[in-house]
């Protein structure tokens, strides 16, 4: 026993050989072990590839929506200073009402049309996001099957 530690080496200095059964059992082990863990480490690689699909999906609906709302502003704004061109055109109080209730008239269905347009683009969107993290999902519980 050593005055730093408190348990004797019993087996310093002594050439124990380990069964040859223990030595194939460890070997199994780490082969079995290294299996494993290369399939693990595969799935893994499978499952992040199926995470950057879902990512990219939603960036790009993502990027459509902005895009669309972006043009429809624009859209509305464009017609806002027509309106006002026109509407300065206007010589009576009448010709006045009448320009901006056709202006509000248009826009409202204009507007209308838009938010149809951007409610569908949205509900396709939110579906091929949801298939893409369908398929993944689906793919790694089958993957996860394999592995129990």
């Amino acid at each position: 026993m050593t005055a730093d530690n408190q348990y004797p080496n019993v087996f310093v200095g002594q050439a124990i050989q380990l069964p040859e059964q223990v030595q194939s059992a460890i070997a199994k082990g780490v082969t079995s072990s290294r299996a494993s863990f290369d399939k693990a480490a595969e799935y893994a690689k499978e499952n992040l590839k199926a995470v950057e699909k879902i990512v990219l999906a939603a960036q790009t609906g993502s990027k459509e929506i902005g895009e669309k709302v972006l043009g429809n502003a624009e859209t509305n704004a464009k017609a806002a200073f027509e309106a006002a061109a026109t509407l300065a055109s206007a010589k009576t109080l009448p010709e006045f009402a009448q320009l901006q209730t056709n202006f509000i008239q248009q826009q409202l269905s204009v507007m209308h049309r838009q938010n149809q347009e951007l409610f569908q683009l949205s509900a396709q969107l939110a579906q091929q996001t949801f298939a893409t993290l369908n398929s993944a999902v689906a793919k790694n519980f089958e993957q996860f099957k394999k592995i129990s």
